[in-house]
């Protein structure tokens, strides 16, 4: 079955895909449920992704959308070498670190996957 994520503790799916709904999306909030989800339904179709995620339990800043793409590339073993993804976050600098770091780590796969 495929699925796909939103990542954002705020934001609703419609405010950030005005033709979508929540219906459309597993909506995720914070970083610990984005690896659960992950972990047991196995890589969505697509993800999009927030960086900010607010404070956790208790009032620290939570781990963000860039801690949530690091764990993807270097601790959840996924292929994801056909992983589609959208960064909508506000903060301009975290979203050219996700944006770079999924690009540059999928353009990575793909280029070894040349190579055999």
């Amino acid at each position: 079955m495929s699925y796909q994520l939103f990542l954002d503790d705020i934001r609703t799916v419609e405010m950030v895909y005005p033709k979508l709904t929540e219906q459309d999306f597993a909506v995720i909030r914070n970083f610990n449920d984005f690896k659960s989800v992950i972990t047991s339904q196995g890589l969505p179709a697509f993800i999009s992704f927030d960086n900010d995620l607010g404070l956790d339990d208790n009032g620290e800043v939570a781990p963000d959308g860039y801690a949530a793409a690091k764990w993807l590339v270097y601790e959840s073993g996924l292929d994801l070498s056909n992983l589609k993804f959208h960064v909508h976050s506000a903060n301009p600098v975290a979203s050219v670190q996700i944006q770079s770091l999924l690009d540059n780590y999928i353009k990575h796969l793909k280029d070894a996957g040349n190579d055999e």
